[in-house]
């Protein structure tokens, strides 16, 4: 038996707040709201948002890649929504932009095709 990624889970102290963040860069319509747990049906990849009473103090040890076919305008728009743009990298023609979310979650966004 083979098992299979489902969703991935980000500890947080608002998960309504965040999980409605992602939900707009997204482009997901709406959010499934259990009170402790939010979900962000994304696909293909679902975003789960968990309450947690502790705030995030160091960098993430796991964060999600995202590709875009317009890389440079994505940027500009997620941090029209509040992201933060921590660094741009090139490593063997892959060029990407380190990015954080409202609560300081990095992610990476990358040319799309580029993975």
């Amino acid at each position: 038996m083979r098992i299979s990624p489902e969703m991935i889970t980000i500890d947080c102290p608002d998960p309504q707040t965040l999980a409605a963040w992602w939900a707009t860069a997204l482009g997901v319509d709406g959010t499934q709201d259990y009170g402790e747990f939010v979900v962000v049906p994304a696909t293909p990849l679902v975003l789960g948002f968990q309450r947690v009473p502790e705030p995030k103090t160091v960098k993430n040890r796991v964060h999600i890649d995202f590709a875009s076919p317009d890389r440079p305008a994505d940027v500009e728009r997620l941090t029209g929504l509040g992201a933060t743009v921590l660094g741009e990298h090139s490593m063997h023609g892959l060029t990407w932009t380190v990015l954080q979310d409202p609560e300081g979650n990095e992610f990476c966004l990358a040319d799309e095709g580029a993975h």
